[in-house]
């Protein structure tokens, strides 16, 4: 009986409503060519209005991958800090880099990132098929970016692109205690080949499984799953991230033009479920964000 109620306990406290939503913008990415859609945000200066546009319309992070001058990714880390900075300059977003680069980066380079000192950075859980690539991350790896975020103060976005991930999540907690801050927060990252699909289902059977320590958690759709999944993690207490980097088109014949669009959607469906966007500083305060902002 007590093994039922602990997990009847984890549960509730997952599914708990909120009085806000999280929404996280993840405006570049790096799988998409600029060719294949000029729109899409890869210039410094594109990236920072884009910035400006998606806290007017509700986000509250941004979730930065870097293009460099001809437009392929890059984890330059001279292009990194000035990316932190000019955003940080124009807007009150929390800045979480990727550490994922793309799927070819080496890992040596990806554990550079935070030598741009964001607010916040992702961590992979676990190894994914990623279409007809491989996004590798071995538990080594994962280690050293914990222990680095750590001691750097930079707060992890957890992203589990499968169950399997939410036990490795489980045992970094237990090896190596809490993430700087003291929360935990995760993003199930739905719809990737390869990875959990994008189905109610596979999301709740993923936040069942979440440790008890977690105190926030996201879901991301990619493609036509974006919407199922806002509306189930909505529904059941979770916080939202869109952007271009996961869904390029926002209606049947109708592609994304800015990603304030996709941004703007997601906080009317929040404030139609009674969960309006959360400020930046709110959300500051729910991930315990280090100050970095110049006074």
């Amino acid at each position: 009986m007590s093994g039922m109620s602990n997990y009847s306990t984890r549960i509730t406290r997952a599914t708990a409503p909120t009085t806000g939503t999280l929404i996280t913008v993840a405006p570049t990415g790096a799988e998409t060519a600029k060719s294949h859609c000029p729109q899409l945000p890869t210039t410094l200066a594109e990236l920072v209005d884009t910035a400006v546009a998606c806290q007017a319309a509700g986000a509250s992070v941004i979730h930065i991958h870097i293009r460099d001058a001809d437009h392929r990714p890059s984890l330059d880390p001279v292009l990194l800090r000035e990316t932190v900075q000019a955003v940080r300059e124009r807007t009150s977003l929390v800045i979480q880099l990727s550490t994922g680069g793309n799927v070819h980066d080496p890992l040596e380079k990806r554990l550079t990132v935070l030598e741009a000192e964001p607010d916040s950075c992702s961590l992979t859980c676990g190894t994914t098929n990623f279409g007809d690539d491989v996004f590798l991350n071995p538990y080594p790896f994962m280690v050293q970016l914990y222990r680095q975020a750590q001691e750097r103060e930079i707060v992890p976005e957890f992203e589990l692109f499968d169950l399997g991930h939410v036990a490795a999540l489980r045992r970094l907690i237990d090896t190596f205690g809490l993430p700087f801050g003291g929360k935990v927060h995760v993003d199930f990252i739905t719809g990737v080949p390869g990875g959990m699909p994008g189905t109610p289902a596979a999301l709740l059977a993923g936040i069942q499984a979440l440790p008890e320590e977690v105190t926030s958690w996201a879901a991301t759709g990619v493609g036509r799953s974006h919407l199922p999944i806002a509306a189930v993690a909505l529904a059941s207490g979770g916080h939202l991230r869109v952007g271009m980097e996961d869904n390029l088109v926002f209606a049947k014949g109708q592609p994304v033009q800015r990603n304030d669009e996709l941004v703007s959607r997601a906080a009317d469906l929040a404030r139609l479920m009674q969960r309006p966007p959360l400020t930046t500083d709110e959300v500051r305060t729910l991930l315990s964000i280090k100050e970095r902002r110049s006074a």
